[in-house]
């Protein structure tokens, strides 16, 4: 066995910010040379994240930074064009390579490229292993060469591959590379001051590898079993909550098939619950298919029949959506969860997005771009898939004249209006019977509630039927186009 080298080898951190199942992490550890770890903030590579998401991105980078020194190592941190940044460390430090873990996605396979060809010009070795996903884009096509564009033979495919690899084990040290600076993270300004509006995000997360992987621990222990109904609940704790961790690729995908797998293996009574589980981890990775596919889904209609939608430019209607006061109960509830703890149940998100583009006939875009600053699981894939889903105009899109009734999917899914209670506290007294929809109450019942509609609580913005109506004659004369 060839004695290791003594240049050091750098590990180039992204949207992986683990250290288990981290390929790149896994190869430059064995080969026995120093290691530097280092993540470059890089605005212009990819989609610049969100405020909620910065938030979470300086506690991940805390958490990632305390890992790797307890294994010897240092994360040294940069700002700037990350090809540029990245050959600049490469000098500074005397590095005789460059690892990394690929990113299918345009805008980051764009730099790559250009760090391959950096370092080229270095003489410096650059390696780049598969980590975001369960399996390339290219090994999921049709005929054409395309991409699917419907989930289920989709995720057919996927699950005809088998299993993806088995994760890869943490290294237990790192050999210390050379002292090279590093930024402040507070000098990044990716958490909010003045004002601090994160005080919901620090309550309801813990960021990082430690907290991702004890979280699966308990999902795959407590909640799993019921997922399959608890799951379109909002209010019970019956999702996974793994989706910032995933998107900050704390846990792997990989990671999860193999616990979910390995848990329906020891307890075939999560069976149905792990299945179900999995194809949502599925619609994750359809997600990123597309995007790999279609670099403009945030901006562009993948049904191009959508882009002269006749969209109502209405800025009063937005912002009332945006601070939760439509007067619907399950929507509002839904903008105030987002905004307090950075996501929204999954369930909610469709009801809400149906809301904005059907009932209000506001352009998709908007409502995903909202999304993009307030989620912190904002992903460059899943957030403007899932909006051109609920638009109508995506892959495997939901039917054009399905228009949640948000009356009725309240009734349904928080039938005693708990959800609604914890998120519309003004609602808090009026009786289940009537909570999702307080216009219906008498005086009488409204006033011993505490309640006065147009002061305490809104009147709805617009009438259901109304909006329906509307929607779907905005809707036929596309299709008629």
């Amino acid at each position: 066995m060839p004695p290791p080298s003594t240049s050091p080898i750098i590990v180039w951190v992204r949207d992986d910010l683990r250290l288990s199942d981290h390929p790149a992490l896994h190869a430059a550890a064995k080969t026995g040379a120093p290691v530097v770890c280092l993540y470059v903030l890089d605005d212009a590579a990819g989609r610049a994240p969100g405020g909620a998401a910065r938030w979470w991105l300086a506690q991940s980078l805390r958490a990632l930074g305390a890992e790797i020194a307890a294994r010897g190592g240092s994360l040294v941190l940069r700002k700037g064009p990350a090809a540029t940044v990245i050959a600049d460390v490469a000098r500074e430090s005397g590095a005789g390579a460059v690892y990394w873990n690929t990113i299918a996605q345009a805008p980051h396979q764009a730099v790559e490229k250009q760090l391959e060809a950096s370092l080229a010009k270095l003489g410096v070795d650059s390696q780049s292993f598969p980590g975001d996903l369960l399996v390339p884009p290219s090994a999921i096509r049709n005929k054409e060469g395309r991409g699917l564009r419907v989930f289920t033979p989709f995720w057919r495919r996927v699950l005809s591959l088998g299993d993806p690899p088995k994760p890869l084990p943490a290294p237990k040290e790192l050999r210390q590379g050379p002292k090279l600076a590093s930024d402040g993270l507070e000098s990044w300004k990716l958490e909010p001051t003045k004002p601090d509006w994160a005080g919901g995000l620090r309550e309801s997360w813990t960021p990082g590898e430690t907290s991702a992987r004890a979280r699966l621990r308990d999902f795959l222990k407590h909640t799993a079993r019921g997922y399959v109904g608890d799951r379109d609940r909002p209010d019970r704790e019956g999702t996974s909550g793994l989706s910032p961790h995933l998107r900050f690729g704390e846990l792997s995908p990989r990671q999860v098939w193999h616990a979910a797998r390995f848990a329906a293996a020891e307890n075939p009574a999560l069976g149905p619950g792990i299945e179900k589980f999995l194809s949502e981890l599925g619609w994750r990775e359809f997600c990123r298919h597309l995007l790999h596919d279609h670099p403009s889904l945030a901006t562009e209609n993948l049904q191009t029949n959508f882009d002269g939608f006749p969209w109502k430019g209405d800025k009063n209607a937005l912002a009332a959506w945006q601070r939760g006061h439509t007067g619907y109960p399950i929507v509002d509830a839904g903008l105030r969860e987002l905004w307090h703890t950075g996501v929204m149940h999954n369930r909610v998100r469709m009801v809400v997005a149906s809301f904005l583009v059907k009932h209000l006939l506001i352009d998709w875009r908007d409502g995903e771009s909202w999304f993009w600053d307030t989620l912190v699981d904002a992903d460059a894939g899943s957030n403007p898939a899932n909006w051109q889903w609920g638009a109508g105009c995506g892959a495997d899109a939901a039917p054009y004249f399905r228009v949640f009734n948000p009356t009725l999917q309240g009734e349904k899914f928080d039938p005693d209006g708990t959800y609604v209670r914890r998120w519309v506290p003004e609602l808090k007294d009026v009786p289940a019977k009537l909570i999702h929809q307080p216009w219906q109450a008498t005086p009488i019942e409204l006033a011993s509630a505490g309640v006065t509609l147009g002061k305490t609580y809104p009147q709805p913005i617009i009438d259901h039927a109304k909006g329906r109506e509307r929607a779907l004659a905005a809707y036929a004369k596309i299709r008629k186009g």
